[in-house]
């Protein structure tokens, strides 16, 4: 009887000291970051499997460029072949490839929609005006989902790097994770040049 009391004891000490080390916050915000990123690749895998219909659409257009068809199409491929697993939220190698392989999708479809308004028989393509209207839905979305992982990720690096919490980590091998970053963070930061004197009426 004694025995029993004592460990439960033991079991209890135990647990009052790992809840207030911050171990069920490392457990709740991995889950949590784990949860974000599975959002954020369902929307990159929605992306992807809309890219086929927009090819198809404008291919029926025999005006346009083929060249940038033919990037986008290159640029899913890429994206969708990177394989992820649970495993590249701690490598930043992994990651960093599998953020530029959907930068440049990203690139390639923003492209297409740029080139796509010189064509106003493709803009007047209802097919192309609803696949449109839901690459920009779906762009959105991805948004949405990157900010949520952004920000759950920020809490738990948070608890990662704070103290007494930062022991914790290292006892369980709770790395920081990685967040999102842009590449051209210098080129985005640079005020835009605004310029009318091209569209000056003529005296």
């Amino acid at each position: 009887m004694m025995k029993r009391l004592l460990a439960f004891c033991a079991l209890l000490a135990a647990t009052l000291a790992l809840s207030g080390c911050g171990y069920n916050d490392f457990q709740r915000l991995d889950e949590q970051s784990k949860a974000a990123w599975s959002e954020v690749l369902n929307q990159y895998q929605r992306r992807a499997d809309l890219v086929p219909n927009i090819v198809a659409t404008v291919k029926g257009e025999a005006n346009f460029e083929q060249e940038t068809l033919t990037r986008v199409v290159e640029a899913r491929a890429k994206a969708t072949a990177i394989q992820v697993t649970p495993e590249t939220l701690n490598n930043p190698e992994a990651f960093n490839k599998f953020q530029q392989a959907q930068g440049e999708l990203s690139g390639a479809l923003s492209r297409l929609m740029v080139v796509s308004e010189r064509y106003p028989t493709l803009q007047a393509n209802q097919g192309f005006r609803d696949l449109r209207v839901t690459l920009e839905g779906t762009e959105n979305r991805i948004t949405v989902a990157r900010n949520r992982y952004i920000q759950t990720v920020q809490e738990y690096n948070v608890l990662a790097r704070s103290f007494p919490t930062n022991l914790t980590a290292m006892a369980f091998s709770y790395a920081p994770k990685s967040s999102f970053a842009v590449a051209n963070e210098a080129q985005i930061s640079a005020p835009p040049t605004v310029d009318f004197s091209a569209s000056k009426p003529k005296p």
